[in-house]
């Protein structure tokens, strides 16, 4: 098994870090570039910039702040945010970024996934889906994208999940930083975007986001057996045992756990955070600069 990811996310408007609860109420978390530099010496995995309010504004990412954020690390960097081309695409990755995370763009229109993909690698193409519970759909077997059953764990947690009468919760896809509603389901659009060459998937429930309650671990757990990417948990986290149980193969399944305001403000920092996966005997890379 491959060592399980923490990564701080900075979620950046105006130049500024901050951060809500359910996409809204922002408030001032700090400089990107300070707490991209910081994250990097307490040891985080990767790093997330994401531009939130570059899509719904209709203007290109800030350029400037991402570059300044990338020279200030030495692990791999995500960028997202108004993105809406194979240029741009190519822009952000020449600014520093390791990959590039697509979401309302690809949603208007999924050809961007293979496009980019086919011109720059699956390794470098991020796609963000932004879900929200919505009324309940028919169980389903979960199966993995190969076909083959999900994993005992992963039909323990469903079982788990599941609402009565043999209804399992369902998930929407939102555009444009959770403002748009897109009709889409949630792990549908996870395994198209897979199919069309995306190389990781970065889910965020809304209904978590900025809780501190713990990520939903259904939303994680289904898609991260419905697809054959790493998956990165978002949304939530108020703990050390929610990332651990974002990441846990009997949890939610996923490879990596995205934080944001417990890490800005404090709550944990990410060795508290690594070991609590190293105590349930998780992997993952102890050392911090």
């Amino acid at each position: 098994m491959l060592a399980k990811r923490i990564i701080p996310c900075l979620d950046v408007a105006a130049g500024r870090v901050v951060k809500g609860v359910r996409f809204v109420a922002l408030r001032d978390a700090g400089d990107p570039v300070e707490l991209a530099a910081r994250y990097d010496a307490e040891g985080a995995d990767e790093l997330v910039f994401l531009d939130i309010t570059a899509s719904h504004e209709k203007r290109e990412l800030i350029y400037d702040v991402a570059t300044r954020t990338a020279e200030s690390l030495f692990i791999p960097l995500t960028i997202g945010g108004g993105v809406r081309n194979v240029d741009d695409v190519t822009r952000l990755l020449r600014a520093g970024a390791d990959k590039v995370a697509v979401n309302t763009a690809a949603l208007h229109r999924p050809e961007l996934i293979s496009e980019a993909a086919g011109a720059l690698g699956a390794q470098a193409i991020v796609v963000a889906i932004d879900a929200a519970r919505r009324t309940s759909a028919p169980a389903r077997r979960d199966r993995r994208a190969n076909g083959s059953p999900a994993g005992a764990g992963a039909e323990q947690s469903a079982s788990a999940g599941a609402e009565r009468g043999g209804f399992a919760p369902a998930w929407e896809v939102f555009a444009e930083g959770g403002r748009l509603a897109t009709g889409r389901d949630a792990v549908e659009w996870a395994v198209h975007a897979c199919a069309l060459g995306a190389g990781e998937i970065l889910l965020t429930s809304m209904d978590a986001d900025g809780t501190t309650d713990g990520y939903d671990l259904a939303l994680t757990r289904a898609v991260s057996d419905a697809v054959p990417v790493p998956v990165i948990a978002s949304g939530g986290a108020g703990a050390p045992g929610h990332l651990a149980d974002a990441v846990d193969p009997a949890a939610g399944g996923a490879e990596a756990a995205l934080a944001a305001s417990v890490f800005h403000f404090g709550t944990l920092s990410v060795m508290d955070a690594k070991r609590a996966l190293a105590a349930r005997g998780l992997p993952v890379r102890m050392e911090a600069a």
